[in-house]
């Protein structure tokens, strides 16, 4: 049974359209365990705490274990406004790798990554690591070229973006709002 939602942006169409990948029933609910999925999906770059802290926000009453798209919708509308969960630049991200490339290579091994992944700062488990590797790895040397896989990463626009569009539309409504309550005589 198909239950609409209206969608008044294009920023909540990006979010329901995420969301309704990972909703079985399609009932505009999803077990919380897929929230992070969901919120990577969209490419927010969340740590475990901000997973659970959209969990803890979003978690249905009526339901427990589930969250409800609008009240998600709801939620991560501003977070995303306010560019929450961004993800690093691409800058920011090649001085990372260059740092761990003291040799000035363009690559990383797969174990030498892999095992930065799994050991250092958010750890990332057996299936995002096969994720990771589908995108990351040179098939022919096995290796992470780094570049390369920036930019894999940086080449659509983001949810960032969107919001940011409809941020200032937003502000841009409320200016004209004041205006026409307060007309300059």
């Amino acid at each position: 049974m198909e239950i609409a939602i209206p969608l008044a942006n294009e920023l909540e169409v990006r979010i329901s359209e995420a969301f309704c990948i990972f909703d079985i029933h399609g009932d505009k609910y999803i077990d919380t365990r897929n929230v992070g999925n969901v919120l990577r999906f969209l490419g927010c770059v969340p740590t475990e705490k901000e997973v659970n802290q959209v969990i803890a926000a979003t978690e249905s009453a009526e339901n427990p274990g589930e969250t409800h798209l609008q009240k998600f919708m709801a939620h991560l509308s501003p977070l995303l406004m306010d560019r929450k969960m961004e993800p690093a630049s691409a800058e920011q991200i090649l001085a990372a790798f260059e740092v761990l490339d003291p040799e000035n290579k363009r690559f990383l091994t797969k174990e030498y990554f892999g095992k930065l992944m799994k050991e250092e700062g958010e750890q990332f488990n057996d299936d995002e690591m096969k994720a990771m590797w589908r995108v990351a790895i040179d098939p022919i040397t096995e290796n992470v070229p780094y570049v390369f896989y920036i930019n894999q990463l940086k080449h659509k626009t983001t949810i960032y973006d969107v919001a940011e569009v409809l941020k200032e539309e937003l502000a841009s409504n409320d200016k004209e709002k004041k205006k026409e309550r307060n007309p300059m005589p």
